[in-house]
Order: structure tokens, then C-alpha cells, then sequence
């Protein structure tokens, strides 16, 4: 881990001193004084924000995980090393993680997709994050992985050939206009190829930027933006491209975590796509190493002070998040997952000072990134001189005038129209300072009601009422008893029911302790005939109710993952749903290993998407070869045409995976049907 931190993220001497200690007050006698006493506060500062919150009280819905990303990023806020240390720390896990049960894997796994990756993405880490993510699918999505792995290695020594003929006539041409630069070739990451194998629904020969070719040079700052541009027009001249939407510039507008380069994307003469990046020797170790590399140059004075406002804005957007004392752990993750995306847009004032906001901002952004009462007192704006909503999401360009009332005032409404953790801050300041004003009128109605039906005035019946209303925060509960929404006759159905589900528990635990078993018995009969596995067969379901998640459909042969739920059930997920993966990075306490039986009967419900080139005789064909050569039921086939191209979405019965993959296979034999994926039902 300290090499991690020498070589990869290059930090010093305290930094390597923190990761060989970081483990330590964890795992022996030592404390934290210790630690100070013998390297200094500095030291004891940093290892304490490592150092992970262990035998935490917390309830099912709360996340241990949470929490301590939560503490992370408190000594984040005062020392930004913790976060780097911490990264090389995942890093190390994650290269070491083969030695680990399956269920840990798929824990740290998840983690490290859900949370490490983007702060390596946010700080600009770029060959940690790619690391990182790829280990990642190895272990959540080992087939995909592998497939890919398996069709770089196949294409390396083409892929190498290509390079070079792509590369050596735009180097004679830069020797011979006097420009010096360093060519190297970059193969995209399998994690990064999957992603967009997946966004733009191709197979792996259609992802035109599998590589990319870079040329970086020396130039001192004042130089560098000309000499990428020169570069540039060396490049075009030998592989015109005709098409503006293939250049990206990020040269005067560089991303949040501080890339700068220049791209563009150019047709070889092997009729194959390749992307060009050029930039400069600063700009290269800072895509690499990102904020470490930044401090390098900062030294020099050679950092554009842009990225040094973009690092520390982001910065400032987190100490206001952990300003905010009444959000709990995961609310706090949620916010902060919002804060590491890297898409912005750029808008302007009317006086024409541009203004730079996350991507999916809304006018209402805006307006409290200008200032508080402007947003406060937000009906709408013009944009481009046309009148819209305060919900209206800002374009790149867009020019916004903020319209205002003296009558308008925030609602919780508005927390669904802003994406900005400054918007959030301020509307909730501004709905608190509204609810405190009618606090003391909701509990005298309150009392009032109590009092009528001979309730007595505690704040366990104010609490049954409350929940019963499932409002919260309490300022916004009195104020909802104050603007006369809770009825006397709501208030005396809500206490009689909790009388009644009251006796209804008590007789339903006499009833389960003198017939049935409890789910946590269940459990652990299961386990201790099969150590750490819960078995998903017929019987099971009888005795442990499991659900199939509707998200990704996992069926037979699929590898699996249970989640207990707080109503006594378990969610199957496939490991490499986006969504087990979130609820395994946040709740790891509820993951409950899962697998199939090997003989199993029951047939479950999977889909196909097909597309093609229409032809006669083409719904036979796969009808076919699902009921004549396969023996499987189909429960709907739809198929659409339009201009000699279909579309189709099949739904059938099969009892395992590899009876659907050898399914697939036959189909792909079919003429002029060219992708089928399979799909869980939300995308039928």
C-alpha cells in the first residue's frame, strides 16, 4: 500500500508514513494516542480518519458502510490525503481480493464500484479508477469480463500493427514541421469497453475507440493550448474527418477534476475509427495522477488557477454537506454520490458572466447559485428570452434571467426541482425557518385534541401520531398540524389502531413461538447443513420466502446474491445488477450468500430482445428452434417491422442459464438476425 501511494498517486514522506500505520490502531493494542505521541498530530490525524468505526449500534435500515464513508470524508474535509491513502489502500484490496469468500468479493467488489471509483474519477486518478473498476467486474460480472479479456488478447498484435501504421506518417510530419512529441498507444479498459458495449447496445467489434493513440509534448503553460492545436492540424491534414462533432475540446474548458487535452476522432486508412489525444507533459501527469500531480506543478506555478478553483470549489460542496447535522449516513452518500459526477453545463447571466453548474441543473439551481433570496423568491426565468418553469433543466449556452416574487416562498416541493447540494441547503434553511413559526401553534391544537378524547399529551402518542403520518422532520409535522391537516376524528382512528396492532403482535408471537419457526432459526438451520449458503429451491421458498428481483431476473445458473429485507424476506439479485450492486456497497450486514441447487424443475420467465434485417419466414424460423429443437414454452413473442428492419421482445419459460445461452447461440445462426441480448423485464 505505501508503494501504492509512492508510485502511483506520488505523495510523501507523512503520506507513506499513515499507510504503513493505517491498519494499526485497528488491529493491535496501540490507540490513537500512541500513534500521536510517537509521529505527531499530523500523523495521528490522518491515521484516525483510516481507521474504520467498528461495533457500531445501528438498526437494519442504517448502513455501517455508510457511516464510515461518512467519517472519511469528515478527515477528507480538513486533510485531503485520507481520501488518497485510502484509495491506494482499495487498490491493494482489490489486487489481493482472489483469496477472499465469495460474499466479500462481492461486498468490497460493489464498494469499490459504487463509491471508490468515482472519487478516483472526481480527483482525477484516471489509472487508479481503471484499475480499480476492472477488478471490480472480475468479480461482479466474471463473464462479460472474461469475454472481453479473452477478445483483447485475440486482437492484441492487430491492434499493435494498427497503431503503428496509424501513428508513423503523423510523426514523420511532426519531425518535419519541428514539433516534438512522444506517441503512445492506449487500449481502453474492459470495465470502460463493457460500459459502452452496454450504452450504445454493440457488440464488441462495434466500439469504434477500443485504443486510442496519444501524443504528448513539452511546452511551457503559455505554450501549450498552440502547440495542441498544431498538433492538431498535422493530424487533420493526414486524416480529414469533415465532422466538428469528432473534435473535444477540453482545452479552455477543462472537465471538473481538471483533464485537459484536446481529442478527436478520425477515420485510419484501415477504415477503422481512432481517437487522437494530444496534450501537453503537465497535462498528461495530471490525467494520470490527478490532484497529486496538481501540487506538483502548483509548487511552480504552473497549475491554471482554474484547476485549482475547481478542486477547491469541490471541496467547499462537501464541508457544506457535512455541515447539514440532520441528515443521516446514507442520506449523506446519496449526496455526495450526486457531487462526484463529472458533467457540467455552462450558462450566463444576462450581463453575460458565465456560471458553471452540474449537469441536469434546473433554473432553481441557478437562481440560489446567484444568491439565497434569489432563490427563495424564484417563480421561474427566461431563457434565451423565453419564459420557463423553475423546474426547466439548463442546456450548454443557455442565457438565464431569474423572474421573481415577493410572495413566493420554498415548499418540499422544490427539493424535486433542484440537484445542487447549495439549493438543497438553502430551501431546507428556508422551510425550517417558516416550520419554527408554527411549531408552538401545532402542539397547542394538538394538546387541544388530545385532551378531548382523554389521551394524555406524551411524546409516545405524539410519536405514534406522527408516524402514522410518515412526516419526519418535526417542525414539518407541527406545521402540518397547524394549517388544521390532522383531524380530530384522524388523530382517534390512528391511536385505536395502535391499540389494536398492539394486542395483534402480542397474540402473533404466542402464535409463531407455539407452531412455527422464526426466519432467523431458518437461517441457521440452513447454514449449518451448507456454511454461509442459502439454497434457492422449491423447499426453501416454503420455509424462507425469497424473491426474484424484477430488475435483472435471474434465473437458474445465474451467479446470485440475497439481500434480506426487514420484512422477513430475501431479494435475489444476479451479482451484476447496478442495483445489488448499490445495496451491497451500502448495506454488506444484509447480504446472505445465494446459489442454485443443481437439479431443479421449475421453469422461470426470461427475455430476448432481437434485431435484424426483415425476411420471409423469419418468426417460423425462431419459433422453431424455441418449441421444435428446444422443447421451451413462450409465453408472448412480438415482433415489429419498419423499412426492412425488426424489432422483437420474446418472453419464455426456461429452467437455467445455460439452457437460455444455448438458446441464444442457435438463434445468432439465423440469417439476417443480427443482435439478440438478453433483458430483464423492465426493458421489454
Amino acid at each position: 500500500m505505501a508503494k501504492v501511494v509512492v508510485q502511483d498517486i506520488n505523495l510523501g514522506t507523512t503520506s507513506v508514513v499513515c499507510a504503513l500505520l493505517h491498519d494499526v490502531v485497528e488491529d493491535t493494542e496501540y490507540t490513537l494516542e500512541d500513534i500521536r505521541d510517537m509521529f505527531g498530530d499530523k500523523v495521528a490525524r490522518i491515521t484516525d480518519g483510516l481507521t474504520k468505526i467498528e461495533n457500531l449500534a445501528i438498526s437494519q435500515d442504517e448502513s455501517i458502510q455508510a457511516e464510515n464513508f461518512k467519517k472519511i470524508f469528515l478527515s477528507m474535509s480538513e486533510d485531503i490525503r485520507v481520501i488518497l491513502i485510502k484509495l491506494a489502500d482499495r487498490l491493494h484490496n482489490m489486487r489481493t481480493l482472489e483469496s477472499m469468500p465469495a460474499e466479500k468479493q462481492w461486498k468490497i467488489s460493489s464498494e469499490t464500484t459504487f463509491f471508490y471509483v468515482p472519487i478516483a474519477h472526481r480527483l482525477g486518478l484516471y489509472k487508479i479508477k481503471s484499475e480499480l473498476e476492472d477488478y471490480a467486474m472480475q468479480y461482479t460480472d466474471p463473464i462479460n469480463y472474461r469475454v472481453i479479456y479473452n477478445k483483447l488478447k485475440d486482437t492484441e498484435k492487430t491492434r499493435e500493427t494498427m497503431i503503428k501504421d496509424f501513428a508513423t506518417p503523423i510523426q514523420e510530419q511532426l519531425k518535419a514541421e519541428g514539433i516534438e512529441a512522444t506517441m503512445s498507444g492506449r487500449t481502453k479498459s474492459i470495465c470502460s469497453i463493457h460500459q459502452k458495449m452496454e450504452r450504445q447496445n454493440c457488440n464488441f467489434e462495434d466500439v469504434y475507440d477500443v485504443f486510442a493513440v496519444r501524443f504528448v509534448f513539452d511546452a511551457e503553460p503559455q505554450d501549450e493550448i498552440k502547440c495542441c492545436w498544431d498538433i492538431f492540424q498535422v493530424v487533420s491534414k493526414i486524416y480529414p474527418h469533415n465532422k466538428p462533432d469528432r473534435i473535444r475540446d477540453f482545452l479552455t474548458n477543462p472537465k471538473p477534476n481538471g483533464y485537459q487535452a484536446l481529442h478527436t476522432t478520425v477515420m485510419s486508412k484501415s477504415g477503422k475509427w481512432v481517437e487522437v489525444q494530444i496534450r501537453s507533459r503537465r497535462m498528461d501527469e495530471i490525467a494520470e495522477r490527478g490532484f497529486a500531480a496538481h501540487y506538483k506543478y502548483k509548487e511552480g506555478g504552473r497549475t491554471p488557477k482554474e484547476y485549482e478553483n475547481r478542486v477547491e470549489d469541490w471541496l467547499a460542496k462537501i464541508r457544506t454537506i457535512l455541515k447539514s447535522d440532520d441528515s443521516n449516513a446514507l442520506d449523506f452518500l446519496n449526496e455526495i454520490k450526486l457531487n462526484l459526477e463529472l458533467k457540467e453545463v455552462y450558462v450566463f447571466t444576462p450581463k453575460g458572466d458565465m456560471r458553471t453548474l452540474p449537469a441536469g441543473s434546473t433554473i432553481l439551481d441557478f437562481a440560489y447559485d446567484l444568491h439565497t433570496n434569489l432563490g427563495n423568491k424564484c417563480l421561474g426565468g427566461k431563457v434565451n428570452s423565453n419564459i420557463v418553469p423553475r423546474n426547466y433543466v439548463l442546456k450548454n449556452g443557455d442565457q438565464v434571467e431569474i423572474i421573481t416574487s415577493k410572495n413566493q416562498h420554498p415548499t418540499t416541493e422544490w427539493f424535486d426541482f433542484v440537484k445542487t447540494t447549495r439549493a438543497k441547503e438553502r430551501i431546507k434553511e428556508a422551510i425550517k425557518l417558516e416550520q419554527k413559526k408554527y411549531s408552538q401553534e401545532g402542539m397547542r391544537i394538538l394538546n387541544e385534541i388530545f385532551d378531548s378524547l382523554n389521551y394524555d399529551f406524551t411524546p409516545q402518542n405524539i410519536g405514534k401520531i406522527q408516524a402514522a403520518t410518515k412526516i419526519r422532520s418535526p417542525f414539518e409535522f407541527w406545521s402540518y398540524v397547524a394549517e388544521g391537516k390532522l383531524s380530530q376524528e384522524r388523530v382517534a382512528q390512528i391511536l385505536s389502531e395502535e391499540k389494536n396492532k398492539n394486542l395483534e403482535s402480542f397474540q402473533k408471537s404466542i402464535s409463531m413461538a407455539l407452531n412455527e419457526k422464526s426466519l432467523d432459526t431458518l437461517i441457521d438451520e440452513e447454514l449449518e447443513k451448507n456454511p454461509e449458503i442459502f439454497m434457492l429451491d422449491e423447499s426453501s421458498s416454503e420455509k424462507i420466502r425469497h424473491v426474484i428481483a424484477p430488475c435483472c431476473q435471474p434465473i437458474p445458473g445465474d451467479q446470485v446474491v440475497g439481500f434480506q429485507t426487514s420484512s422477513d424476506e430475501i431479494i435475489v439479485h444476479r451479482t451484476n445488477c447496478p442495483e445489488a450492486i448499490e445495496q451491497m456497497s451500502k448495506f454488506g450486514n444484509r447480504i446472505v450468500k445465494a446459489k442454485w441447487r443443481k437439479e431443479r424443475e421449475i421453469a422461470f420467465l426470461a427475455g430476448i430482445k432481437l434485431e435484424g434485417f426483415d425476411k420471409k419466414g423469419m418468426i417460423k424460423e425462431i419459433i422453431d428452434i424455441i418449441s421444435a429443437q428446444h422443447n421451451l414454452n413462450i409465453r408472448s413473442l412480438n415482433i415489429a417491422t419498419k423499412n426492412g428492419v425488426f424489432t422483437g421482445q420474446l418472453m419464455l419459460y426456461i429452467e437455467n442459464v445455460k439452457y437460455l445461452n444455448e438458446l441464444i447461440e442457435q438463434l445468432k445462426k439465423i440469417d439476417n438476425l443480427e443482435k439478440i441480448q438478453r433483458v430483464g423485464f423492465d426493458l421489454l
